[in-house]
């Protein structure tokens, strides 16, 4: 997870506070960490209720050999920090990409002609704002904390009901996939071939078999042809004879088919 970030709040959520923490800069450093064994577990940020999905996870989950065992979501409560306690003589405005957009109202409003720098993630952008008097970063409580920051503008999002959903990542030999709760989901990608009526197929399995879907993503599949993935949540458990009947029928007519995990839902 990233120190200091949503991510980390995430992970304190859902395991507890008495977790030992391996911070990383980048989405591509938390998976290779848990790939190689060096952690147990990744927390990641999915989706935003307002911004959407976060594309760099959806991507990096197409090849990693982790699955989804969890899941968690966070209101979440942007402050804009500085090392000055002052909305004056801002130059740049520093955050993940997401945070960025999610305040993409306030900052117009309120700092119209400063620059909006993306960064690896907002402790990124706050551990920055501490070097440069004329920075600013979005982050969270927790970050101005840790870098020793005045929150200078609090709860900044566009949206008060801002949420984002995390997922909980590990190695199968590390967890298996949870058993049934009763409040399941099942999380997978799959891609069909490029032909008229190619959706319309992909999704007929799941009405035969009276599957509800609660999700469904598409990604571009870089192969220079308009291909795409699709990343598609189930409501159920993968044990349930109909979805379980469902995904046998969807693997015969994918080109590419991978569950991510079945998983309880989160709040």
């Amino acid at each position: 997870l990233f120190r200091s970030t949503f991510s980390e709040l995430a992970a304190l959520q859902f395991f507890g506070t008495s977790i030992e923490h391996i911070p990383c800069a980048t989405f591509d450093e938390i998976f290779q960490a848990t790939t190689a064994g060096r952690a147990d577990y990744a927390v990641v940020p999915v989706e935003n209720n307002t911004e959407g999905v976060v594309t760099r996870t959806l991507d990096l989950l197409l090849t990693a050999p982790l699955h989804i065992v969890g899941e968690t979501s966070l209101l979440i409560r942007h402050n804009l920090l500085r090392s000055e306690n002052s909305l004056d003589n801002i130059e740049v405005v520093m955050a993940h990409p997401q945070a960025l957009a999610q305040c993409q109202d306030w900052l117009s409003a309120n700092l119209p002609h400063v620059e909006r720098r993306a960064v690896a993630s907002n402790a990124e952008g706050a551990k920055l704002a501490r070097e440069n008097t004329a920075w600013a970063a979005i982050a969270s409580d927790r970050a101005g904390t840790e870098f020793g920051l005045y929150s200078i503008a609090r709860a900044i999002q566009d949206d008060a009901f801002n949420r984002t959903r995390f997922a909980v990542l590990c190695l199968p030999s590390t967890l298996p996939t949870p058993v049934a709760t009763g409040k399941d989901c099942v999380s997978l990608v799959v891609s069909v071939p490029n032909k008229p009526g190619a959706v319309y197929e992909l999704l007929a399995p799941l009405k035969t078999h009276g599957v509800s879907m609660s999700r469904f993503e598409s990604r571009p599949a870089r192969s220079g042809q308009w291909e795409y993935y699709f990343f598609i949540d189930l409501d159920g458990h993968i044990t349930d004879s109909a979805i379980a009947a469902a995904l046998d029928d969807l693997k015969k007519i994918c080109a590419f088919f991978k569950i991510l995990g079945s998983y309880a839902k989160g709040d």
